[in-house]
């Protein structure tokens, strides 16, 4: 049986994004996996949600909200930071850690949209992991359609009160802080009437359903927020009101770009676990790979998934320029997830009846790729960003 983190065999054409300080960083994020996630992954799912000290240990060795400036207790570094740690979470085959929504979402509409006093008092804790942060968008009824949310914000004296509900909320259970998206106006004003507000975990009627039972990525914390009068002070505003959907548009390129990158880097270590298992697996007297079938199957997956290598990392320099654009990354969402399920039906395929076993990498993956191509905006959502700019 294979477990573990694996090394994606090389890409067909050589990747040139990273540099030496990349590599070293690279190191020390696949070392904590190795060493703090992969051991504890069916603990993980049988709890439904990573340990709390896990968000801690991540936070000493510099592994959240890195991309934020210094002063806010970040390291200042590029995005490719961020790309090199959701790499490594999807090497490492992990779907339980939901350090990229933290820090690269949630730390980003702070920093972004926030005033002084707002970055000083949340980012330096959440890079630390002293603070566990979510955001909470999608509603029961809503799906995509941000446009319909009736979880409300009243104004009050000096207060804003919230009613309402939010669903699959990663990093709900755990959460010390989520970011909430309400109507604040007139329903018949569309995308003007969203604002954005934080709301302490700690608030009277803030409640949290049990973790949700999914089908896959059973040890990813994700359930359900309750708001039952929830008094915020108004200070607790994020940005402006009424300017929540522009605000959410703006970060949403960046969080399609963090579900293409997982799933490129899933497709490629599903890939090299099933290159391993061909060599290793015998049948009629010799290795499943050195029959054509296998072998032809094999470089069309490989051909496939650095075609799509390719793609993503010219986005990611486009996304350094500040020059990606929305189509682009939700084509890179919609082709890249897409590729994703087809590797992972194909390689489970080539492992026959071992792939259906939960105890091999393959079966993981086969299970909890699929929520990808759902959320950050479903894969149809994409092909209509992308119809718009022809």
């Amino acid at each position: 049986m294979q477990s573990g983190a694996i090394r994606p065999l090389a890409n067909m054409l050589p990747r040139n994004l990273f540099n030496e300080e990349h590599d070293a960083f690279r190191e020390t994020v696949r070392k904590f996996y190795e060493k703090e996630v992969v051991p504890n992954t069916e603990k993980y799912e049988q709890q439904q949600h990573v340990d709390r000290d896990l968000w801690n240990k991540a936070g000493a060795l510099g592994l959240l909200c890195c991309t934020m400036p210094e002063q806010y207790g970040g390291s200042g570094v590029d995005r490719l930071y961020s790309m090199i740690l959701i790499e490594e979470q999807a090497y490492a085959m992990d779907s339980a850690t939901g350090f990229s929504l933290h820090s690269d979402i949630v730390a980003n509409y702070i920093n972004n949209f926030g005033n002084e006093e707002k970055k000083l008092k949340w980012i330096p804790k959440m890079a630390s992991g002293e603070t566990i942060t979510a955001i909470a968008m999608t509603e029961p009824g809503t799906g995509s359609d941000l446009q319909a949310v009736r979880t409300s914000a009243v104004a009050d004296g000096d207060d804003y009160v919230i009613n309402g509900s939010k669903i699959f909320i990663t990093n709900g259970y755990l959460c010390d802080m989520a970011i909430v998206v309400c109507k604040t106006g007139d329903a018949e004003k569309g995308s003007a009437n969203l604002s954005l507000f934080i709301v302490e975990a700690n608030r009277a009627g803030f409640s949290k359903g049990k973790p949700l039972h999914k089908i896959g990525m059973k040890g990813q914390d994700t359930c359900e927020l309750f708001f039952d009068n929830v008094r915020v002070p108004k200070e607790n505003l994020l940005g402006m009101l009424g300017m929540g959907f522009i605000m959410l548009m703006k970060e949403l390129a960046w969080e399609r770009m963090l579900v293409a990158i997982i799933c490129q880097a899933g497709a490629e270590a599903a890939f090299a676990h099933t290159v391993q298992y061909s060599k290793d697996r015998k049948a009629f007297g010799k290795p499943i790979g050195t029959f054509q079938n296998s072998r032809f199957k094999l470089a069309e997956l490989r051909t496939e998934i650095d075609f799509c290598r390719a793609y993503l990392d010219r986005c990611m320099q486009l996304q350094l320029e500040e020059n990606l654009g929305i189509d682009a990354a939700a084509a890179a969402k919609y082709k890249i997830s897409d590729m994703f399920s087809k590797v992972v039906d194909e390689c489970l395929q080539l492992h026959g009846g071992y792939g259906y076993m939960l105890e091999y990498p393959i079966a993981r993956a086969y299970i909890d790729n699929r929520a990808n191509r759902i959320y950050a905006g479903t894969n149809e959502i994409m092909k209509e960003l992308i119809s718009r700019s022809l």
